[in-house]
């Protein structure tokens, strides 16, 4: 039984709540996760389930709240964002610990490198990015009020608030200096932009959180950064992990990204058709690129202090040089393009 669940209060709960569920239910964690901890749940029929639940030990106060991530998954069922069919939320932790939602298994391929982006045939390349691309403008598009997230946070001050909260991430995980760190925070809270309307932010929007099949995207995963405010954030976001092939690591993600394998559209394009399908302007990217580089390697940093201090769970072997490396390349990146 894999460290995190409690498997008599689980399968208990699971009964009560997953009408399909039958026979016993086998557990398996999803390798992949840096911050909330994914299970496999497979009933004796081979109905398959997701269980996302919460660090294991000390966790940042609300970083991990499954209520917030089971709720906007939730509220996207009747949207044009692919999100997986959800089946509860149990807040008593008697029954596992802590916190955790149930929602279907969505069988499918996760880009999470180039070495999976190659594994997509290269006729459906293409089409997965405009489909990518497609569901990103939807997103956005979205009366966040409409569908009852329009009290999931302020929609003014996004930046703002983004660089207070994960300047005290960095804070509270910092185990070492990182120079770039400090001065691109400096630079971005001298230098932001005024925000232009407000959207349903994603948060960590990329390939390596999508399922697909053929020639689609089958569901977007992991919500727990989603907030409202700049939906430009995201774009940022996604454009430093949507390299070209050959592209320098140090740019991006480099041959770690899954369009690194080619036959992706490219950044220009995919900018050309955001900016056609929404009317946001992308001249200013280059600022939210800097600013998801330099959140990423405060996130990363918490990744990191958590593996350190044993919050993971056990059976993992994990590179914790490479982790460390990671922060400063992210500092480093992100620094560069607010120079440029």
């Amino acid at each position: 039984m894999p460290e995190g669940v409690n498997k008599a209060g689980v399968v208990s709960w699971l009964k009560k709540h997953v009408p399909a569920l039958e026979g016993d239910v086998s557990f398996s964690l999803i390798v992949g996760g840096h911050s909330n901890l994914t299970f496999k749940c497979e009933d004796a029929a081979g109905n398959t389930y997701v269980l996302r639940r919460p660090p294991l030990g000390q966790i940042l106060e609300s970083a991990h709240d499954m209520g917030r991530e089971h709720k906007i998954i939730h509220a996207l069922r009747d949207s044009d964002v692919p999100v997986p069919v959800t089946y509860g939320l149990c807040k008593d932790k008697q029954v596992n610990g802590a916190d955790f939602y149930v929602m279907d298994y969505v069988d499918g391929l996760v880009l999470n490198d180039s070495v999976a982006g190659a594994q997509v045939q290269l006729s459906d390349r293409r089409a997965i990015g405009l489909h990518v691309i497609d569901i990103l403008c939807n997103l956005h598009s979205i009366n966040m009020d409409s569908v009852g997230l329009g009290d999931l946070g302020r929609k003014e001050a996004y930046l703002a608030r983004q660089l207070k909260r994960w300047t005290r991430q960095w804070e509270a995980s910092k185990t070492h200096e990182v120079p770039e760190m400090e001065e691109s925070c400096r630079i971005l809270n001298e230098t932001m932009p005024e925000q232009i309307g407000a959207a349903i932010v994603h948060g960590d929007y990329r390939l390596g959180n999508m399922i697909v099949t053929g020639g689609k995207v089958r569901a977007i995963l992991d919500w727990e950064l989603c907030t409202l405010g700049d939906p430009l954030a995201d774009v940022g976001y996604i454009l430093n992990n949507w390299v070209s092939p050959g592209e320098p690591e140090e740019q991006g993600e480099g041959d770690q990204s899954p369009t690194a394998a080619g036959g992706y559209p490219g950044r220009e394009e995919f900018c050309e058709i955001y900016e056609e399908k929404t009317g946001r302007d992308l001249s200013g990217i280059n600022y939210y690129r800097a600013f998801a580089h330099w959140r990423l390697g405060a996130i990363g940093q918490g990744v990191y202090k958590r593996y350190l201090v044993g919050a993971m769970g056990q059976g993992r072997e994990v590179d914790l040089d490479r982790h460390k490396e990671s922060v400063a390349k992210r500092a480093q990146a992100a620094l560069a393009l607010l120079q440029s």
